[in-house]
């Protein structure tokens, strides 16, 4: 509810520290600043402000800038040693009596006992005496103090009724601005403040008045002036106590102070920056050309989520890009010409105030002139190919200025999406007039007087719930589904699925129209299927009812946990889903899953198959003699066939042959045809056989003619044999 930077308060040392100047020096001549003064003109000499002054201007800022963008519930409170400059009341939420109450103070004394300080740090109301009241100890005593007192809006969070059930959290934040000695002098000023929670927090337990601090953040912001040494570095945020965190920033005064106030309000109030590019303006001296300028917006940064998601989910370039030197990194927006000065005919995600970063710029003062006049400004993403896309919009309501988020997808307001180069083909037939018998059955309208009482529960509630029940099961496109073409059959049955509680009558009503599904499947009608195949024709009557009943299914299931009435009407479809008896009525003779059980010759089938077993193993340890005498009729035991699962038995057709002995034949059937088997691969009987030597039993029986070769072969080796006993 109240975040840390619901209530911030700033801390300005008014030592003597503060009076000497900043070392920046400022250019104020006209003549000088642009080009070489005329002849005769003498150019004025710099300024040099003090360390006070820089800081001054650098808390307006930062005070500007929250205003612009959070006009409320964002409060700032300025502390001058003891002094609050202005209170919590949304009335002295402004600048002006700021500026009032700092004047009142004056600027403070370069030197202990008066005299005036150097760079227009004179003539101040407060003595140099008064050195240590005015100190930023003293500050930061006020600044908790001022934590403790209760902001309009949490005086009303705790009027209200929400504030019995969640306790209020009050959280802050403490910036000050100062000039630390050492590391010592850090480590005071850190105690100090915890000490004085403590004493705060005591104090606010006993009293009305006030509330406890549960958390408050410290930043301690130590300034030099330009080109001089700090002494002491920089610390991140640390948890000091259970209720105070402290982290230190080491800046110079100047410009470099501004730009450690600009990246302060980012961090502190999740802020973001955008680069308006190419606007085009005129020249101030030359009317008649025209150059294109840059000006720079802070704003939230939820504008930029959707643009950052977009360009990381699609692998682009990251649009960030660095800022000017010193600031925090911007996006850019390139500008359109507008076309239309109407704004309302953009419809848009988000809008949200918006401030330019140098507010006194040329460049800035004409782009705010411009959108105040009623003109809007298109912004697009800056792409080096593609088509142009524009995703943020400037325009003014009510004299502030907003940016506007554009949906860069599909508008809500077009028409249906369609799919016409997709695998899905073109999506036209969405349910649309169901969709609207739908809305008007869920219409909300105001509850009468003592309605809530009579439920005993709020009638938002109520609708909430019977909205959820009622899109548990809804189709969205017509011939996604079949279920949803057959409201006149089935219609009944999801609205009465929607109840809370069903009556017999109800379930039999529902059962009637699960039956009346039935009845269709036995009598084959046809279903309306628009939905058709790849060669024009839609799917098979069986596959069509199989969808039928799976959504039937899912319907009835995402309501089946509403009540044990509606768990019946799930059983009912489950059991209808089975196949019955054949030549019975399905819807009249349907055997409960508990009921049901197997026939005799099913209960036997256990015990075949374990003596079918015992034989086969039998078989097995069988020697080769015992099996060979078995083939041959000797032995009367052999192993039975092994028992067909009940798959196999269904798949068997009329003839004695499976799906895979009718598949296998077609395969053996095709091989044929193409070419002549080889012998050897033939599974023959065995007098069939192939064999290897042909002409064997020929030459042992003599039959075989003398081959010449070989005839001759032997004369030769006859011939060259030795006679014997010569």
């Amino acid at each position: 509810m109240f975040p840390v930077s619901h209530k911030t308060v700033f801390v300005l040392d008014h030592s003597s520290y503060f009076a000497q100047p900043c070392g920046e020096k400022m250019n104020y001549d006209m003549y000088s600043r642009n080009k070489a003064p005329p002849m005769g003109v003498i150019p004025a000499a710099h300024i040099n402000k003090p360390l006070w002054t820089c800081s001054v201007e650098c808390l307006f800022e930062y005070m500007r800038i929250v205003f612009d963008i959070y006009p409320t519930n964002k409060l700032i409170r300025v502390v001058v040693g003891g002094q609050s400059l202005n209170s919590w009341a949304h009335k002295e939420m402004n600048m002006n009596q700021l500026a009032v109450g700092l004047a009142n103070v004056g600027p403070p004394f370069l030197e202990r006992g008066g005299g005036s300080g150097g760079g227009g740090g004179g003539g101040g109301s407060l003595g140099g005496s008064e050195d240590e009241e005015y100190s930023a100890v003293t500050g930061l005593n006020k600044a908790v103090e001022a934590l403790c007192q209760v902001s309009p809006a949490q005086e009303g969070y705790m009027a209200g009724e929400a504030h019995e059930d969640t306790p209020l959290v009050n959280k802050g934040r403490i910036i000050c601005f100062t000039h630390l000695k050492s590391e010592g002098h850090v480590r005071s000023m850190e105690e100090c403040v915890v000490e004085t929670v403590n004493q705060q927090n005591k104090l606010a337990a006993a009293s009305e008045s006030v509330i406890p601090i549960n958390h408050v953040e410290v930043i301690f912001i130590h300034i030099t002036p330009v080109k001089e040494p700090p002494y002491i570095s920089e610390r991140p945020k640390r948890e000091v106590s259970s209720e105070v965190t402290c982290e230190l920033h080491v800046t110079q005064s100047g410009t470099h102070l501004y730009y450690k106030m600009i990246e302060l309000v980012q961090k502190h109030y999740d802020l973001a920056s955008t680069t308006v590019t190419g606007i085009p303006m005129k020249e101030e001296q030359n009317a008649q050309s025209s150059a294109n300028y840059d000006v720079e917006l802070l704003h939230p940064a939820v504008v930029h989520s959707d643009l950052i998601r977009q360009h990381q989910e699609q692998a682009e370039t990251t649009v960030v890009i660095p800022s000017r030197e010193g600031l925090p990194p911007t996006i850019t927006l390139k500008w359109c010409t507008p076309k239309s000065n109407v704004v309302e005919l953009h419809h848009c995600t988000g809008s949200y105030r918006i401030t330019p970063v140098d507010v006194n710029s040329r460049p800035s003062a004409c782009l705010t002139n411009f959108l105040l006049s009623g003109r809007a400004v298109m912004l697009e993403q800056p792409r080096k190919t593609g088509v142009k896309v524009i995703s943020h919009m400037l325009a003014s309501h009510g004299g502030e200025i907003f940016i506007h988020i554009l949906p860069t997808g599909r508008s809500i307001l077009e028409d249906p999406p369609s799919i016409s180069e997709g695998c899905g083909g073109r999506v036209t037939d969405y349910r649309i007039t169901d969709f609207g018998d739908f809305m008007k059955e869920h219409k909300l309208v105001p509850a009468p007087p003592g309605f809530a009482a009579d439920l005993g529960v709020k009638p938002f509630q109520k609708a909430l719930d019977r909205l959820e029940r009622s899109s548990r099961f809804w189709p969205i496109v017509i011939t996604e589904s079949i279920l949803g073409n057959l409201q006149m059959s089935i219609g009944p049955l999801q609205s009465l699925l929607v109840k809370e509680e069903l009556t017999d009558d109800e379930v039999l009503e529902c059962k009637k129209a699960v039956y009346g599904v039935v009845s269709m499947e036995s009598k084959n009608e046809a279903l309306p299927v628009s939905a058709v195949g790849s060669r024009g024709k839609g799917p098979k009557r069986e596959e069509q009812y199989r969808q039928l009943w799976g959504e039937l299914e899912n319907l009835v299931r995402a309501y089946s946990d509403t009540s044990p009435q509606h768990a019946k009407v799930l059983e009912c479809v489950l059991e209808c889903k089975k196949p019955g008896p054949p030549g019975d009525d399905p819807h009249l003779s349907m055997p409960k899953v508990s009921d049901s059980k197997p026939p005799a010759e099913e209960r036997g089938d256990g015990a075949q198959a374990e003596q079918g077993w015992k034989d086969l193993d039998r078989f097995q340890k069988m020697t080769e003699r015992e099996k060979q005498e078995l083939h041959k009729g000797d032995k009367v035991i052999s192993p039975p066939p092994p028992k067909k699962s009940r798959t196999e038995e269904l798949l068997m057709k009329p003839g004695g042959q499976n799906l895979l002995s009718m598949w296998a034949s077609r395969l053996k059937t095709l091989h044929n045809k193409r070419h002549a088997e080889f012998a050897g691969r033939v599974d023959y009987p065995d007098t069939l056989k192939a064999k290897l030597y042909v002409h064997l039993e020929e030459e042992e029986n003599g039959d075989q003619k003398p081959d010449i070769k070989s005839l001759g072969n032997q004369s030769k080796s006859s011939d060259m044999k030795p006679v014997q006993g010569r």
